[in-house]
């Protein structure tokens, strides 16, 4: 057949200005506003206006350690989920390669870039199709398994459709480009990746916390106003402790204890061989409470392999493999072919092969491929192919129908096998292949389950093959076609354990329909298809044989074959919630008690029983020093974490009445019977804030008695510095009025004393409102 003549070099030109470059644009943003944007959220948000009113109070050098801790966070956070936005750059690469076209009816090398609808190219083995094309002439193997997610090769011949970015596996063919750039199946994918939005609950969670105690505070400054024109105290003096009182609401070291706290989360999970591109991913791995997870390299190993053999009398197992290995060739590096050698290989069966006289590789118009080899009384033929078409050729072939249908309906992909003299074959037998699941899968299923995780199954193969793969790794047998997830997506999530036939904008669907219906949802994967969903997902992870483009749109990436690190990564992260939940317990607890203790304080006796100056550092003391919760031991709950902020402050009221119980009490005690001056009492209050918040910790950080487990050593030496360095202050009159050593000994005492008692209160609080 003469080669199609293509396009010429002006036409080219005129269509590349029409349909634009052969490319995935690639969404440029300026490095200093992507930084910026780490400055407005809710969370830095807190900050800044902590950094105002510190400013409004004329507090310079506070202001600015807490603008150094809002521009720490931010740099870790650019630095961290910088990797995670090189998926269109990925995408970009992947078509950034040379292509053999024909133009001015001359064959010559371009760049894929410069390629236009209407050109005509040349594959061939070992190339990457660079746009979608309609194929003219020539017959190819192709492998998709990284668009579609099929594990198997697809034939293609004349008038078949290639897609960009398939991989040419055997055999040469010339194509006319049908689409190029972002109208490119590839390139659709690039948009879906582009748009993909991950949903992250972590900071409107800490808005909520911090929304009801300035809640608290904002009544408790009325309170405090209406006190003051009632009582004739000047509101002078009380302006400055109002705006302090909120200062002391806003947590200004949580965005940094929880960026901490994933951070050394990311460290431990990268010793395991689990890359975190997002750390917002780790504490959202924690509420968790659907994965969906690819099939192709995933669950299963990817590569084809022998499941099954039925012989037909009189040949056995080991005649079908032999004749089946017959027409087989290894050059050709089909992956069928290269299944079938393996198996026989492993039962020696290589050995006793005649020597081949002619071969004629598969072809998809006959559906079989044969080897002629020389045998007694002449030359046999040995066909490998389609179990029916193969059956069809044979001399009183049995009706296989049967039994293909019910092997098909196992998952497996069936060849029939024959051999013979001339036209008189015979049929010999029935090879079922399967892409087996990975040895781990089922437990890897289990686990997760285990943790309240539902895994779900998502898949470009068919619904047999896929329910098939679904039972043998322990999943649901309840398989959906695609169509389910297109029809049904704005009105919930289909019940279905197995989605077959899916398309890339199928799983982002399913992702996106889970969301809706309140799951945080996971996604695995390995191929461009999973690239939009893995972004779009809370918790997308990309698989060690993941291609660039899906490693990049994730925001944990495997190093390690299989799935097992996931469950490391589920229990690492509620690790890291349970920590973030003993911080933000202990914030609600001293936030209440100092807040009511302050305001109360005031209207009781008619002076403040700490001082503002006091308060700025005991946010210091308090915030700042309990960041090495981060660095705590934990457990991990058996069931997806969420935040129930409600749960909290209650539970946090209960225990902050406590410890208002013993804050009023100690005062009243000092001032009625120890003499102190008024200075002297409030140093005596501020360390009592102090010891009490460093014990609150330890307090909660158990849903159990709290010495039934060590803590860190970080946590522990952070506590006693703090004490040590305000105990030391006290006593020496730095920054407030100095009291004696037997005082503040005596303080610390009572203290650890009365918390022992409240932990046992605690735990009936815990039970009782379902905080674990």
């Amino acid at each position: 057949m003469a080669a199609p003549s293509g396009l010429s070099t002006a036409e080219a030109q005129r269509r590349l200005a029409e349909h634009g470059p052969n490319a995935v644009p690639e969404a440029r943003r300026h490095p200093l506003r992507a930084f910026l944007g780490k400055l407005w959220a809710p969370v830095p948000w807190m900050l800044e206006i902590a950094i105002v009113l510190q400013l409004m109070l004329g507090k310079p050098d506070e202001a600015a350690v807490i603008a150094l801790l809002l521009v720490v966070n931010a740099v870790l956070s650019y630095a961290q989920e910088s990797r995670a936005n090189q998926a269109l750059a990925l995408l970009k690469q992947r078509l950034a390669i040379q292509a053999r076209v024909r133009r001015d009816e001359r064959w010559q090398r371009v760049p894929a870039e410069a390629l236009v609808p209407g050109d005509v190219i040349h594959l061939r083995m070992g190339d990457l199709a660079p746009a979608d094309l309609r194929l003219i002439d020539g017959k190819v193997q192709l492998d998709q398994a990284a668009l579609t997610g099929e594990s198997l090769p697809v034939e293609a011949g004349s008038g078949a459709s290639v897609y960009a970015g398939s991989v040419i596996k055997r055999g040469e063919a010339t194509g006319e480009v049908t689409a190029t750039g972002t109208r490119t199946y590839f390139g659709h994918t690039a948009d879906l990746v582009r748009t993909a939005r991950t949903v992250s609950h972590l900071g409107s969670t800490i808005f909520t916390i911090v929304r009801y105690l300035v809640a608290l505070d904002v009544l408790l400054v009325a309170a405090l106003i209406a006190y003051a024109l009632a009582t004739g105290l000047p509101l002078a003096d009380v302006a400055p402790f109002a705006l302090i009182l909120l200062v002391a609401s806003v947590p200004v070291a949580l965005p940094a204890t929880f960026t901490v706290a994933t951070a050394l989360g990311a460290r431990a999970l990268a010793e395991r061989g689990v890359l975190v591109t997002r750390l917002s991913a780790i504490e959202e791995a924690a509420a968790m409470d659907v994965l969906a997870t690819d099939k192709t390299g995933t669950l299963t190993a990817n590569r084809l392999g022998v499941a099954a053999l039925s012989p037909h009398a009189p040949y056995g197992e080991e005649e079908v493999l032999r004749l089946a290995a017959l027409a087989c060739d290894e050059a050709t590096q089909d992956p069928i072919d290269l299944a079938i050698l393996d198996a026989a290989r492993g039962r020696a069966l290589l050995a006793t092969l005649p020597t081949k006289t002619r071969f004629v590789p598969f072809d998809p118009q006959t559906k079989r491929a044969e080897a002629v080899y020389p045998a007694e009384g002449g030359e046999r033929r040995a066909i490998k192919g389609a179990a029916r078409t193969v059956a069809a050729l044979c001399v009183g072939a049995p009706d296989v129908h049967a039994e293909v249908e019910r092997l098909a309906d196992s998952g497996y992909r069936v060849l029939g096998i024959a051999d013979g003299v001339g036209d008189r074959l015979e049929f010999v037998g029935l090879v079922a292949m399967q892409d087996p699941p990975r040895p781990d899968a089922r437990q890897l299923v289990e686990n997760l389950q285990a943790l309240g995780v539902r895994v779900l199954m998502v898949t470009g193969d068919g619904l047999a093959t896929a329910r098939a793969v679904a039972a043998e790794v322990g999943l649901g047998t309840r398989a959906c076609g695609a169509e389910v997830l297109r029809s049904e997506a704005d009105r919930g999530v289909p019940d279905c354990d197995v989605f077959a036939r899916v398309l890339p904008e199928d799983k982002f669907r399913l992702v996106q329909a889970l969301q809706r219906a309140g799951h945080v949802a996971g996604m695995t994967g390995d191929g461009v298809n999973d690239a939009p969903a893995l972004k779009q997902a809370e918790m997308g992870t990309a698989v060690a044989s993941a291609t660039d483009v899906a490693k990049a749109s994730a925001s944990l990436v495997l190093t390690r074959p299989g799935l097992g690190d996931v469950v490391a990564a589920v229990e690492t992260s509620r690790r890291i919630h349970q920590r973030m939940l003993t911080y933000t317990l202990n914030k609600i607890i001293k936030t209440l008690e100092i807040a009511v203790f302050l305001s109360l304080g005031l209207m009781l006796t008619g002076v403040f029983v700490v001082t503002p100056l006091l308060i700025v550092l005991l946010l210091f003391t308090n915030d700042f020093a309990t960041m090495a919760i981060a660095t705590d031991h934990a457990s991990f709950s058996q069931k997806p974490d969420r935040w129930h902020v409600r749960t909290l402050m209650v539970a946090g009221g209960a225990i902050a009445a406590c410890l208002l119980a013993l804050s009023f009490s100690v005062f009243f005690a000092a001032r009625a019977w120890l003499g102190l001056t008024l200075p002297q009492l409030q140093t005596l209050m501020f360390l009592m804030l102090v010891f009490s918040g460093q014990g609150t910790v330890y307090l909660v950080r158990e849903r159990r008695h709290f010495w039934q487990s060590a803590p860190s050593r970080w946590l522990v030496l952070v506590s006693l510095l703090d004490i040590a360095l305000v105990g030391g202050f006290a006593t020496r009159g730095i920054l407030m009025a100095a009291v004696p050593f037997a005082l503040v000994a005596g303080l610390l005492l009572l203290v650890s004393a009365y918390l022992v008692l409240v932990d046992f209160l605690k735990i009936r609080v815990f039970r009782r409102l379902g905080v674990k």
